[in-house]
């Protein structure tokens, strides 16, 4: 019996991009980039705790980027981890509006 050739209406839109009937589920404002380096690297190199608070955050922040505000917080709070945790918990609720307003349009 001879296979009968694929109907899919989307497939042929597919083969160019695989990913295109996923696009309308990441509608963000947030930049996108090519990741430079190894992000598992870097994630490994990050200090327990703060990846104890990245598992948990609602964000998909890079290593390299909350890495980077984690740092700048210590050196702000002077190595008050509570505080410095509550800074970023903080820092995504603000983030996490300002994509709901622009993305579904409220708060």
């Amino acid at each position: 019996m001879a296979s009968c050739p694929r109907r899919d209406v989307n497939h042929i839109a597919h083969k160019k991009d695989p990913f295109a009937r996923y696009k309308s589920n990441t509608r963000t404002s947030l930049r996108r980039r090519k990741r430079s380096g190894n992000p598992m690297a870097d994630y490994d190199r990050l200090p327990s705790d703060l990846r104890g608070w990245l598992s948990q955050a609602a964000l998909p922040w890079s290593p390299r980027s909350v890495f980077r505000v984690w740092r700048s917080a210590m050196k702000t709070y002077e190595n008050d981890r509570e505080a410095v945790y509550l800074y970023m918990s903080e820092l995504e609720a603000k983030k996490l509006k300002k994509e709901a307003k622009k993305i579904w349009g409220f708060e």
